[in-house]
């Protein structure tokens, strides 16, 4: 039996996957979208411990086309995106302001794609493990035995998995394929989230700008606006976390805050609980110059992601609507 035409597989439910599931349906083809996380989002990521809310992956986002503008106005309107500040906190503590909006989730980063999912077919916790060419088109095979089949496939996780998974079954990329998404590569970054008695040391507005090492960032997620309870997210820099990826989670807590204590000259308060998200794909160091990339057009495969275009929360959106836009035979 032949695959249904107008359909589409997309595995990563991040915000390229998510948009791009979103356009294709809106012009009525039949989507299925996989992730192997637990929710959607990716590393638009928030995560609720001990009656806090913390963003331990993308902190904010900030919108420079007209076309992620739109959109980004769009999720305001729905409440599900607020801006949060227009600058922050130097490495010495003093608040500098450029006029240049930075935004987050309403609730926290995930609010974004939790209101792109709300009425696709997301199937989470699954994780995506063979790829076929099957009767015209793609069949995916997950983890759990649930199989999606569609006349096109994208794939929006990190590269090196989105590769790997490519060639899983039957199916060879030319050479000259591989050795484009072979170029693309990514720095690590370790988040640590702990919970406090009391409220952070962090000065207005809850974030700030380290870009250093060994620490690349720290927020306080109540002064931010997305937590009831006191609690900070501390990011390592690329260098740091890359060394000591494999530590285990009560040593690369420990120390984490022990940098950010010094950084901040005291944390203002005690630590009641830790948590560590480690992101092996954080920061992407070398991109893809093109918004996606067409690996086999008959059936069509494509690769989307932030490490397409200029990356980060805009660049990822971005590849994702050319991704669609591709499919559906439009220019973006």
């Amino acid at each position: 039996m032949a695959v249904e035409a107008n359909s589409c597989v997309v595995v990563g439910a991040g915000i390229s996957g998510l948009l791009a599931a979103h356009e294709l349906q809106n012009s009525g083809w039949r989507v299925t979208v996989l992730d192997k996380g637990r929710g959607v989002g990716g590393r638009m990521a928030t995560r609720r411990a001990g009656g806090g809310t913390f963003d331990h992956g993308a902190q904010f986002f900030t919108v420079r086309g007209e076309r992620f503008e739109k959109l980004v106005e769009e999720w305001m309107e729905t409440g599900a995106v607020r801006e949060w500040t227009r600058g922050f906190a130097s490495p010495d503590g003093e608040q500098s302001e450029d006029g240049h909006p930075r935004y987050r989730g309403a609730s926290g980063m995930t609010s974004i794609p939790k209101h792109l999912a709300r009425d696709l077919d997301v199937h989470t916790s699954e994780r995506a493990v063979e790829v076929n060419l099957r009767a015209g088109g793609w069949e995916v095979t997950c983890e759990s035995g649930r199989t999606a089949s569609g006349a096109a496939l994208l794939l929006t996780a990190p590269v090196p998995q989105s590769l790997t998974l490519a060639e899983s079954g039957g199916f060879a990329l030319t050479e000259e394929i591989r050795t484009q998404l072979e170029g693309i590569s990514y720095d690590p970054c370790v988040a640590v989230m702990a919970l406090l008695d009391g409220l952070a040391a962090v000065p207005e507005p809850g974030g700030m700008q380290i870009r250093g090492e060994p620490l690349d960032w720290i927020s306080d997620n109540q002064i931010k606006g997305i937590s009831e309870a006191p609690g900070i997210t501390i990011h390592a820099g690329p260098k740091w976390s890359r060394e000591h990826y494999e530590d285990p989670d009560t040593s690369l807590a420990s120390t984490l805050l022990s940098f950010a204590e010094e950084q901040l000259g005291g944390l203002g308060a005690r630590v009641l609980e830790t948590s560590v998200a480690c992101w092996r794909y954080s920061w992407v160091t070398d991109s893809h110059p093109e918004p996606c990339l067409v690996a086999n057009e008959h059936p069509p495969l494509l690769f989307a992601g932030d490490a397409f275009g200029p990356g980060k929360v805009e660049g990822a959106a971005l590849s994702g609507l050319a991704a669609a836009d591709r499919l559906l035979g439009r220019d973006g």
